[in-house]
């Protein structure tokens, strides 16, 4: 009997196509301060009506290319958490949020979000959980301006002084938000810190989703076996009504195991297609290489090379399981 698993591929923030035509703009703390309250208001108004109008280009010229799962830009939004300082980024902006909202779900494009590094909820910092929480009203709020549902990325983070009481103070954290954040939460293993049978175990503990980032795996597993990992991950998904979402990319170099290529290595895509497919899990995979949307194609190019990959469309395929 042959039975087929559903892949659909996704790039992060940037279009490399774009870029040579327009990109998203920004503007520093220091900048809008030199220009005074009344221009750099004016500034960072114009900046954001820019930047709208660059992700309807975006998501435009992906449903023209049959991508259906981009991740949004954190830095969409300059100054959006600046302590001390409060920009109405939604309401003047209403109705391209609308117009951008209303081309998703017409599309049905599948939208994420992954604020950076700086973002921890468990740090030993008061001020640093802050600005996450912070963080995390403003996606709560572009997701409602879009009027979508969305996801966010984030890390457990700290291990300042050990795992234990880390983790103890993310669930501490996390217990404190109100409904409407933790709804929004994914948890994902890293390639340094805390390994995927760790991560797993929390979001089984809060009943989050957990995204399985196969390179920070690879990177950082220990004795992990990821076959016997993959069941529970995928399960972590069964209340949700987005499907199971994985990150993968591949390293640099040998020297630089857990920076990302610009392109994306085909035998190596190839084992991770082994590896998740022999569960027959339906999934939507976002490539995080510096070759964004150029690296997809070049995948997707590759893959048609294959008789075992049947694809849909630009950027979603189905994989033949042969079962005995």
């Amino acid at each position: 009997m042959v039975n087929k698993m559903k892949i659909r591929l996704g790039y992060v923030a940037i279009s490399l196509t774009l870029e040579e035509i327009d990109h998203y703009q920004t503007i520093t703390w220091t900048r809008f301060r030199q220009l005074g309250k009344k221009k750099g208001e004016e500034k960072l108004s114009e900046i954001i009506n820019h930047n709208l109008d660059f992700l309807e280009k975006i998501l435009q010229y992906n449903i023209q290319n049959e991508i259906y799962f981009y991740r949004l830009s954190h830095n969409m939004i300059p100054l959006a958490t600046y302590p001390g300082y409060f920009s109405d980024y939604i309401t003047p902006y209403q109705k391209k949020w609308k117009k951008i909202g209303s081309f998703i779900k017409k599309h049905n494009i599948r939208i994420d979000i992954h604020p950076n590094q700086f973002c921890v909820l468990n740090s030993t910092n008061p001020s640093v959980v802050e600005q996450t929480i912070e963080e995390l009203w403003v996606c709560y709020h572009i997701y409602q301006a879009l009027g979508i549902l969305g996801k966010v990325i984030l890390h457990v983070g700290s291990s300042i002084p050990n795992k234990k009481e880390s983790m103890d103070r993310f669930r501490t954290t996390f217990f404190s938000l109100p409904k409407e954040l933790r709804s929004m939460i994914l948890l994902e293993n890293d390639d340094k810190i805390y390994t995927a049978k760790e991560v797993l175990e929390l979001c089984q503990e809060l009943n989050v989703p957990m995204v399985l980032d196969y390179h920070h795996y690879l990177c950082n597993h220990g004795k992990e076996k990821i076959d016997e990992l993959l069941p529970e991950i995928f399960s972590t998904w069964r209340k949700e009504d987005f499907l199971p979402k994985i990150h993968f990319s591949s390293q640099k170099s040998r020297k630089e195991k857990r920076s990302h290529s610009t392109y994306l290595s085909y035998q190596g895509f190839e084992k991770f297609l082994k590896v998740i497919s022999s569960y027959g899990k339906d999934c939507d995979v976002m490539l995080e290489c510096k070759g964004k949307d150029e690296a997809l194609f070049r995948l997707v190019r590759q893959l048609k090379m294959n008789s075992r990959y049947d694809f849909l469309n630009g950027s979603t395929f189905t994989i033949k399981i042969e079962n005995e």
